[in-house]
């Protein structure tokens, strides 16, 4: 959610903060806006609209671009609603903000200042920005310092003062801030992707640490003016928007891309024929001695979470729980030093699972995050990370970084199972013969995609879907469900088939589109029965079978054969198959399936 920019350097800051805010629209965003300052002139620009980052191109387009320093902002309202006014940047006096997070007291700061006639917003940014103001007298350090020491919340503020033209400042609590230096100048962005190509390492500014932006420069101090050693990471992964390539969305590139990532995730685990987690610096000790595991996530994470669920359950006979991370620290969650937590986020940042991760870590647990961005906020509160390879995930649906979540917790309970002495080598061996084949598996289901675009033309018209499965296909359901709802805006919900008699089937009526997974051998005669009884009420049933099931030519609306694999493995190949499922079906209903309404890439307030 929002997404902030900063450039000072060489190079016209507006080109510069519009292609950056492009490469952040995935997060989520109803408004859009930049100010730039002119070092020669001290004259300040400030652009901002309600809308997309083109509709603010378009009133940039007749500026005189000179400026070389300037911040910009892409808006998810929280306060106050979607106009101009509200949008990002705000300016007080000689104060310009830009702002991530929730300010929780700013109805008490505007009390506390008196600020009731200087605002114009509904905003609590421009509060801040008042309160900064009212402090400034000179000396940025002094006013940033005094400011935030009265700010109850999360916040990640980047400032520009009018006096200090060839300065951008910034400063963060829990909301991320990346920074990078180019041969052009300096950047800073609330997401590595909006640093683009131009830069091959970047810094996480920590938290409470005063950053100066200069042109050539990046320089720290904590809050006493001490300077701070900045601590550089490499971009390993491309940044830049370009790879759409051939594809017309980001999503079918990237579920088109799992093969190749899933590989890359494995590839650095398995050493010698062996599950080998040293790279991670995870001990086999911390996976020997748990009695229990508990996964906090959100979405899709927590879906990828009731996999392993399954997995661990069945494997290794251990009591795991899946935790909502938004509800994980209001359920008085039973945690203690023999727990160990797994944290899952594609970005890092979800601050609901963050929050959880903190509180489990209070009581004593052990905890491993499964992330994808180097250096997130996640990943620096764990005692142990796993990073996917995914790369980044622009489309606002997530698939590849879900399947490389997948690949890791199937590796990470091998390994498990080994040094708790569930596995023997030969088990080992049998578990990783059919891990590899995952990747090919997926590709065999890529390769067929005209045949589930067929299918998906049949769900058009549909208002609401149901998704049929027991046991994993459940699981791997909920995940499908998610994915076509969110991107197809039909309303869709995965049942526990056996559940159906317990209400759920009174939601049957003719015609009604009903999706099955049939991919778990011994679940095989119980699923088929329980989609013959939504047939009887006249469903319309797509039937996703892993090959080899005999479906006793019964006959179905469309049936789609996966390549089969042992039964805990068929999520890979099914969750191709049903992502594409639902980018279909989005796509041939004219909608924007990169960036569904309402939703935000990465989830940064509670």
């Amino acid at each position: 959610m929002c997404g902030i920019v900063g450039y000072n350097g060489k190079d016209s800051v507006t080109d510069q903060l519009l292609e950056s805010l492009e490469l952040l629209e995935y997060r989520g965003y109803d408004s859009a806006g930049l100010a730039t300052l002119n070092e020669t002139t001290g004259k300040v620009k400030l652009r901002k609209c309600a809308g997309r980052v083109a509709d603010l191109r378009k009133i940039c387009q007749n500026d005189k671009k000179i400026s070389t320093c300037g911040i910009g902002h892409t808006r998810w309202a929280t306060h106050g609603g979607v106009n101009d006014v509200n949008a990002h940047p705000h300016r007080s006096g000689d104060v310009l903000l830009v702002h991530n997070g929730i300010v929780e007291n700013y109805e008490e700061l505007i009390d506390h200042f008196m600020l009731h006639k200087e605002l114009k917003s509904q905003t609590d940014t421009e509060v801040v920005a008042a309160v900064l103001n009212k402090f400034y007298q000179g000396d940025p350090h002094e006013a940033i310092c005094k400011t935030v020491k009265y700010l109850k919340g999360t916040f990640a503020l980047v400032v520009m003062f009018v006096d200090q033209p060839e300065v951008i400042y910034a400063i963060r609590n829990v909301s991320p801030i990346v920074a990078a230096c180019n041969q052009n100048g300096t950047m800073l962005a609330s997401d590595v992707a909006a640093l683009g190509s131009t830069a091959d390492k970047y810094m996480v500014i920590p938290e409470y640490v005063i950053t100066e932006l200069h042109k050539n420069e990046i320089k720290l101090f904590d809050l006493k003016g001490k300077p701070v050693e900045p601590h550089f990471m490499d971009i390993d992964w491309d940044t830049t928007r370009d790879g759409k390539g051939k594809y017309p969305f980001y999503m079918e590139k990237e579920i088109m891309e799992q093969p190749d990532v899933i590989k890359a995730t494995m590839e650095e685990r398995i050493i010698d024929g062996k599950i080998d987690l040293s790279g991670d610096g995870v001990p086999d000790e911390v996976l020997r001695d748990c009695e229990r595991i508990c996964v906090v996530a959100c979405g899709t994470a927590m879906h990828a979470g009731l996999v392993a669920k399954s997995l661990v359950q069945s494997r290794l006979g251990m009591h795991m729980n899946v935790e909502y991370a938004s509800e994980f620290m209001y359920g008085n969650p039973v945690i203690d030093e023999k727990t160990l937590v797994l944290a899952i986020s594609q970005s890092g940042e979800t601050i609901d699972t963050l929050e959880a991760l903190k509180y489990a870590r209070k009581k004593g647990a052990k905890s491993i995050a499964v992330i994808n961005v180097k250096g997130s906020s996640i990943a620096r509160e764990s005692d142990y990370v796993m990073y996917t390879s995914a790369g980044p995930e622009i489309a606002v649906a997530s698939t590849k970084a879900y399947t490389t979540q997948l690949a890791v917790l199937f590796l990470l309970v091998g390994r498990m199972a080994k040094v708790r002495g569930v596995f023997d080598d030969g088990a080992e061996k049998a578990y990783l013969e059919n891990m590899v084949q995952a990747p090919d598996k997926m590709q065999q289901v890529l390769d067929q995609k005209h045949d589930i675009h067929k299918i998906a033309r049949e769900m058009l018209d549909a208002k609401d879907a149901y998704m049929l499965g027991r046991g994993l296909d459940y699981s791997i359901l909920l995940e499908g469900a998610l994915k076509l709802k969110e991107v197809s805006y039909i309303h869709t919900e995965a049942y526990a088939s056996g559940e159906l008699k317990h209400g759920t089937i009174a939601l049957i009526t003719e015609n009604t589109p009903v999706v099955a997974t049939v991919t778990q051998e011994k679940l095989k005669d119980k699923e088929l029965s329980n989609i013959r009884e939504v047939q009887s009420r006249g469903a319309s049933v797509v039937l996703f079978v892993k090959d080899g099931i005999d479906l006793a030519d019964a006959e179905y609306a469309d049936v789609f054969t996966l390549p089969a694999m042992m039964d805990e493995f068929m999520v890979f190949p099914a969750s191709a198959a049903l992502q594409l499922l639902a980018y279909y079906v989005s796509m041939d209903k004219g909608l924007d399936v990169d960036k569904p309404r309402n939703l935000a890439k990465v989830v940064t307030v509670e």
